[in-house]
């Protein structure tokens, strides 16, 4: 039995590993198309794309962890079938759930190592490529000159270059027109070529032209009046410009705090104290319009501050009361009651509603904290589900290789994706709780799990197309002859009659 767990193990731990990248390498690919418009033409190097992508490969082993374990089990389950091997252990008297269980203790291991991966390492990859994504948004594009168009990524400066030779970086008819000057003189610059390159930090721009002149004008608010000019011919001019947002500047990590960015224990402190922060703001939004408005005439209905006690009114004596005073009044008090009433009623609605709208971000930052929680627990029972999904499904249809396991492998992720998206969209809105939210597909797909490993441990022909169409003739023979025995039924009556 040992050689047959041994020559299991093999046949999983490597399509184990070689899907897992594959899928991996899939994401991947998804996240640089999100935000291949954000890295391209930043003059990024190839130090800090790679810590990018490492970050954002972290992020994603969540995701790629379910898929890369349930088309593994199909491809291997698949294979054994397709080679026989799998009908020579069941032929020794080995029952599937022998056959598996090497495979499913392997897929626990697996299972709580992304807990600890979801828990530890998810959080600061996530805190990290935020950053960068920031840090990256804020740089300025890199200067790239085309000829006979202006380049304006400086900020007061626009510089045109007629041709420039792409192996030497010599510019050719350079116009440069600087308005940094504070005292709101511009300077205008043409030159017959010369090179413009940024240093190596990339803080500053160095300038050097070659046979030019360069024109001072005055753009203050006495030019009407008092235009003056400046000209000077110059053979060789050189410069040096500070730059700003050029060099990536790195931000402090600490300041890209969300619920993605926290572990198991900081959610639930924080789930902790954003409940009581969201029950303060809903008491605090109550009590003015109670105490203001509602029973502004009668405090001893609201609840005593110190002791916490409320004494309870009693409604039939209010009434009657009400009643009996309004009787006794004019016509036109009892309308100007009613429009105090009215008034009173509509300033505490309109002060309600404005501390309604102040802890909506508390609301919502408990609901994201909450689902991400529940994120991370779900993730090892989902691997584990999407397993006892795959191997059963791998013996029914006996297909190794990529092309069947790979259809039904993204045909259930496809279904798990929907539903643990809307799920989640459901509790980030309020709509459901956190646990039906992030638990739902789970929930679903459980029963299919169970079902499929019952009809593979009972050799069922349920993916099998020769069982389909067996059944189909037999139905078909049925449906045959029930209609041929009515039919003889029916004449044999008319015959008699």
């Amino acid at each position: 039995m040992k050689t047959a767990y041994k020559l299991i193990l093999k046949s999983y731990l490597g399509p184990m590993v070689l899907t897992f990248f594959i899928v991996l390498f899939v994401l991947m690919m998804n996240f640089i198309w999100r935000y291949i418009d954000e890295l391209v033409g930043k003059g990024l190097t190839l130090d800090t794309v790679a810590e990018l992508m490492l970050y954002a490969s972290a992020t994603l082993i969540p995701m790629a962890l379910p898929l890369a374990t349930l088309l593994a089990a199909i491809m291997t389950l698949g294979n054994l079938g397709e080679n026989y091997e799998l009908l020579a252990l069941k032929s020794a008297g080995i029952s599937l759930p022998r056959i598996l269980k090497p495979l499913i203790i392997v897929v626990i291991i697996v299972a709580i190592g992304s807990f600890f991966i979801a828990n530890n390492v998810v959080p600061k990859a996530n805190k990290k490529m935020l950053t960068m994504l920031y840090d990256i948004r804020q740089q300025k594009q890199s200067i790239e000159f085309k000829d006979g168009l202006f380049f304006n990524g400086i900020e007061n400066m626009s510089i045109r270059v007629g041709k420039q030779n792409p192996k030497t970086k010599l510019l050719h008819n350079v116009l440069i027109y600087d308005t940094r000057d504070p005292k709101n003189t511009m300077k205008t610059i043409m030159a017959d070529s010369g090179y413009i390159t940024v240093s190596d930090d990339k803080k500053y721009l160095l300038i050097t032209l070659f046979n030019g002149n360069s024109y001072d004008a005055n753009r203050g608010y006495e030019w009407f009046d008092k235009s003056t000019l400046q000209h000077s011919m110059f053979d060789v001019q050189n410069g040096v410009f500070s730059l700003e947002g050029f060099s990536m500047e790195r931000s402090d990590n600490n300041l890209f705090n969300n619920s993605q960015t926290k572990n198991i224990r900081e959610l639930e402190i924080g789930i902790d104290s954003l409940t009581g922060i969201s029950e303060a703001v809903i008491v605090s939004s109550f009590k003015p319009m109670l105490k203001d408005y509602v029973f502004r005439y009668d405090k001893s209905i609201l609840p005593d501050d110190s002791t916490g006690i409320r004494q309870k009114p009693d409604k039939d004596k209010i009434w009657v009361y009400v009643q009996d005073s309004l009787q006794n009044l004019s016509i036109d008090s009892k309308k100007h009651i009613y429009n105090n009433a009215l008034n009173d009623i509509r300033n505490a609605r309109s002060t309600y509603s404005y501390d309604e709208n102040t802890s909506k971000t508390t609301i919502t930052d408990l609901y994201k904290y909450k689902v991400e929680w529940h994120r991370k627990m779900s993730l090892p029972i989902s691997i584990i589900i999407f397993f006892l999904i795959g191997a059963p499904l791998g013996a029914i249809i006996r297909k190794g290789g990529l092309g069947t396991p790979i259809v039904i492998s993204v045909l259930f992720f496809v279904i798990y994706y929907i539903i643990s998206i809307t799920g989640e969209k459901m509790a980030r809105e309020g709509t459901w709780g956190a646990f039906s939210g992030m638990w739902i597909s789970t929930i679903i797909l459980f029963p299919i799990a169970v079902y499929l490993t019952y009809k593979a441990t009972n050799d069922s022909g349920l993916l099998d197309a020769e069982w389909y169409h067996i059944r189909y003739k037999k139905i078909k023979e049925f449906v045959k002859n029930k209609f041929t025995f009515k039919h003889k039924t029916k004449e044999n009556v008319t015959g008699k009659q």
